[in-house]
C-alpha cells in the first residue's frame, strides 16, 4: 500500500473509535495547546521590553544622585542633592565617546486649558534631552539653548496631554497654565508609547526648559544647590564604548565631588537598556520553564497513545492476520500502525494550536496582555507532537509486525 493509502485507512480506523480516539489525544491538545499560549505570552512580553529600549533611546547612560540622609533617615536613590548641572558640563569635556550630556529635573503637575485640566509629568529639561532620548517634534519646534538661557515660558507637550487638552484642535501657539505660570505651546512631540519606567505612557509629559522649571515650578532643590538637577542622561556614541563611558563618569564625579579613596560613592549610573535585557532574559527563561513543564503533557499524552494503540493491536488481531496472508508484508503491518499514531498526534496537534491560540488571543484582549503568536512556536509545537507519535508508535507497530499469520488467524 502507498503512503495515501495508509493515511486514508489510519484516519478510518479513528473515526470508528471516534470517542475514545479523542480522549486518547486529550493529552496532546492541552500540551500543544499549553506550549502555543505560553510561547506568544513570552515572545509577547520579550518584544514589549525590546520596544521599550528602542523607545527609550540607543546607547543611554542615566546618572542619579545618592540618596538622602535626615537625622539618620535614609531616603531612596535619586533623593539627594549631590549631582548639579556642572557634572553634566564635566561630563560632556571630559569623557571621550559622550555625544551629549542632558541634566533635568522633573516633578508632576497640572495643566489647565479652559475648562480641561490634566496633571501629568513635567520635566524641565535642556535642547540635548531630545538628542539623547532620540526623540523628534512631530509638529512645532524643539526646544533651543535660547529658551534654557532666557528661561522662556513654553512647553512640548507629548500626544496623550495634546488629546486630553485640545482633542482636534490645532496646539501649537495655544496658552496653558502649568500651575498658575502660563506657556505657549510651541510643538508636539512624535509618539513613543508606553514603553517608560514601569511601563508608563512616554507620550503624557511636558518638557519646558530647565531654568523655566528650577525658577517657576520645580525649584525645591535649587533652594538647597542652585545647580542640582534630578539626573544626567548621558549618549554615548556606540554601545561599545558605554562600559569604558561608565567608568570615566565614575572616576570624574568622585573626583569632582572630592570623594575619599574606598568610600561610597555619592552617586548612581545606570545603563537602563541593560536592566530592560536583564528583564528580558529572565522572562525568556521563565517562558522556556513554562514550556518545558507544558510539553510534560505531551509526552503523557504520547504514553496514552501507545497504550491504546497497543490495545488497537490486540483488537485487530485477526485482520492483521488476514493482511499477512494476503501478502501484507510485516514493514507494510509495521507503517500502518506507525502512521496511525502519528496521524492522531497531529491531530491532536492541530487541535491544540488552535486552542492554545484562541485561548491567547482571547486572554491578551480581556486582560491586555502582549501576544506574539509565531510560526516558530507553531512548528515547534506541532514537530514535539509529531515526535511523541513517533516515538508512542514504534513498540506497538513493532508488536503488530512480529505477530505469526497463523496465529492471529486462529485468534476470535
Amino acid at each position: 500500500m502507498s503512503t495515501l493509502q495508509s493515511i486514508a485507512i489510519a484516519l478510518d480506523a479513528l473515526r470508528q473509535n471516534f470517542f475514545r480516539s479523542v480522549l486518547t489525544v486529550l493529552g496532546i491538545i492541552i500540551g500543544v495547546a499549553s506550549v502555543i499560549t505560553i510561547l506568544a505570552f513570552g515572545n509577547g512580553a520579550e518584544q514589549q521590553v525590546a520596544e521599550r529600549i528602542r523607545t527609550m533611546g540607543s546607547n543611554l547612560l542615566m546618572v542619579r544622585p545618592g540618596i538622602s540622609e535626615n537625622g539618620g533617615v535614609r531616603g531612596q536613590v535619586g533623593s539627594g542633592n549631590t549631582l548639579t548641572e556642572d557634572d553634566a558640563i564635566a561630563i560632556a569635556r571630559e569623557i571621550p565617546g559622550v555625544m551629549v550630556s542632558a541634566p533635568g529635573v522633573a516633578g508632576a503637575g497640572q495643566l489647565v486649558r479652559g475648562n480641561l485640566n490634566w496633571n501629568t509629568l513635567v520635566g524641565g529639561v535642556t535642547a540635548d534631552y531630545l538628542v539623547a532620548r532620540d526623540w523628534h517634534v512631530a509638529e512645532g519646534r524643539p526646544l533651543l539653548p535660547e529658551d534654557q538661557q532666557h528661561a522662556a515660558k513654553v512647553v512640548l507637550l507629548g500626544t496623550t496631554v495634546v488629546k486630553q487638552l485640545f482633542g482636534a484642535d490645532d496646539p501649537i501657539g495655544q496658552t496653558v497654565r502649568i500651575g498658575t505660570v502660563p506657556f505657549t505651546v510651541i510643538g508636539v512631540l512624535v509618539s513613543k508609547g508606553g514603553g517608560g519606567a514601569m511601563g508608563r505612557d512616554q507620550d503624557d509629559v511636558a518638557l519646558i526648559p530647565m531654568s523655566t522649571a528650577k525658577l517657576r515650578l520645580l525649584g525645591a532643590r535649587s533652594q538647597i544647590h542652585r545647580g542640582s538637577v534630578d539626573y544626567v542622561m548621558v549618549k554615548v556614541g556606540s554601545a561599545a564604548a558605554i562600559p569604558e563611558a561608565r567608568e570615566g563618569i565614575r572616576a570624574l564625579l568622585r573626583q569632582t565631588h572630592r570623594l575619599q579613596a574606598g568610600g561610597p560613592d555619592d552617586f548612581h549610573v545606570e545603563e537602563p537598556s541593560s536592566a530592560m535585557e536583564v528583564q528580558a532574559a529572565t522572562k525568556r527563561s521563565l517562558t522556556l520553564l513554562l514550556g518545558a513543564v507544558a510539553s510534560v503533557s505531551i509526552i503523557v499524552g504520547g504514553i496514552s497513545i501507545m497504550n491504546i494503540m497497543l490495545v488497537s493491536v490486540t483488537e485487530r488481531t485477526r485482520e492483521i492476520g488476514l493482511r499477512q496472508a494476503l501478502g501484507a508484508r510485516r514493514a507494510e503491518v509495521r507503517n500502518q500502525f506507525l502512521i496511525e499514531a502519528v496521524v492522531l498526534c497531529l491531530l491532536g496537534g492541530i487541535a491544540g494550536v488552535a486552542l492554545g491560540s484562541a485561548v491567547a488571543v482571547a486572554v491578551a484582549r480581556v486582560a491586555g496582555w502582549p501576544i506574539d503568536l509565531t510560526l516558530a512556536s507553531v512548528l515547534f509545537s506541532l514537530g514535539f507532537a509529531l515526535l511523541a507519535g513517533i516515538l508512542s508508535g514504534l513498540y506497538p507497530a513493532y508488536r503488530a509486525a512480529k505477530l505469526d499469520p497463523i496465529e492471529a488467524l486462529r485468534s476470535e
